[in-house]
């Protein structure tokens, strides 16, 4: 069983609450030139459909933040409007009426216009993520501890955080992200017994699939296993499409969340009668295509040792054998198939089966705990 979730304060962001007993929500950042409003747009517009809850935009130019107006504007989803080295940006974000701001301590030096941010922030209800990176950490923080330490990230961010809070700031979420997976989790633990604010958990600079997946996994999983964590984004040198993917497979493995196509499939081995890795990839490619957001577990299962059990575990599955098959749905064979038709059953029951749900649930109710 997973852990108690750890208590925190909630603070909402636009549409979207973090933190308390709000669902845990998934993020993303845009790769386009936010300047090239469009753009950004339509890669947001893609986010959305993959399932995201907030999307974060660089803001490393003028003609960035001139912008974020048009784009938060227009977005379907929250916008954070992430800030380094010029505090005139954060300025510009929070009066182009952007849903959050992400700011930096290691490159905001004066503390007197972080006042000012502080300040302008609580005025028009906006929140602030301090995202400490272990790869930007304040040298005088770097030079205290000689290393990128779990306990150099922690001092880092709460020390900006006790500049906010001076403003009579509260509306914070942290993050204190590291490249390594286990020094990520030791960061975040000790962060999360030293204050009461939402965490945002994430593996920085993580690298492309498969790898970058399997650190975002491993760090992100750990902690929401432990009851740490309120909104988590999956970095990866990808597609953003792919961060939203991933972070709702984190979550859905967990049981923190139910949307859309869970497969469950048997790794395969010598008692497989057809091909089970060939099978797998039509049904998902196939199921995919036709965008079910409702959740749906589907088994697709080789032979008949865990074929059988597993297919009626599943909402709906193929036990395969020789040349034909056992369709199985809601744990009942609903009759014996040819093989030239098992990936076409299957999307036929799985579209039936995601119109009965859809009748079932209540618009808008949002990404689930």
């Amino acid at each position: 069983m997973l852990a108690n979730r750890r208590p925190s304060r909630k603070v909402r962001l636009g549409s979207v609450e973090i933190g308390g007993d709000a669902p845990i929500s998934v993020q993303t950042m845009t790769t386009t030139r936010t300047s090239d409003v469009n753009a950004t747009l339509q890669q947001i517009a893609s986010v959305v459909a993959a399932g995201v809850d907030i999307v974060r935009v660089a803001v490393p130019h003028w003609e960035d933040a001139e912008a974020l107006k048009a784009i938060a504007e227009h977005s379907t989803v929250p916008v954070v409007a992430d800030v380094h080295f010029q505090w005139k940006y954060a300025m510009a974000a929070l009066e182009a009426g952007v849903q959050g701001l992400r700011i930096n301590p290691g490159n905001i030096k004066h503390h007197d216009r972080l006042r000012l941010i502080a300040r302008e922030a609580k005025a028009r209800g906006v929140p602030i993520r301090v995202g400490v990176n272990a790869g930007s950490l304040d040298k005088e923080v770097l030079a205290k501890f000689g290393t990128r330490s779990p306990e150099a990230l922690v001092e880092s961010a709460l020390s900006e955080v006790r500049i906010l809070e001076d403003e009579d700031f509260q509306d914070i979420v942290i993050s204190v992200k590291h490249s390594h997976a286990a020094t990520m989790i030791e960061a975040y633990r000790m962060l999360a017994e030293k204050c009461e604010y939402p965490l945002h958990l994430g593996v920085t600079e993580a690298g492309p699939m498969p790898v970058g997946g399997i650190k975002n996994a491993v760090g992100i999983g750990a902690l929401l296993a432990e009851g740490i964590g309120d909104t988590i984004r999956v970095s990866l040198t990808d597609d953003p499409v792919d961060e939203v993917k991933v972070g709702i497979e984190i979550l859905k493995s967990l049981g923190l969340r139910a949307r859309g196509l869970d497969l469950v499939a048997c790794p395969s081995c010598g008692r497989a009668e057809v091909d089970v890795l060939g099978l797998t990839r039509q049904v998902h490619e196939a199921l995919e295509r036709k965008g079910i957001t409702v959740p749906i577990r589907v088994a697709v299962m080789g032979c008949v040792v865990n074929g059988p059990g597993e297919a009626r575990e599943a909402d709906l599955g193929i036990a395969a054998g020789k040349g034909f098959g056992h369709l199985i749905v809601n744990g009942e064979v609903k009759g014996k198939i040819p093989e030239s038709r098992f990936v076409e059953a299957l999307v036929e029951e799985a579209e039936r089966l995601a119109a009965r749900r859809a009748a079932e649930t209540v618009p808008g109710d949002g990404p689930r705990r």
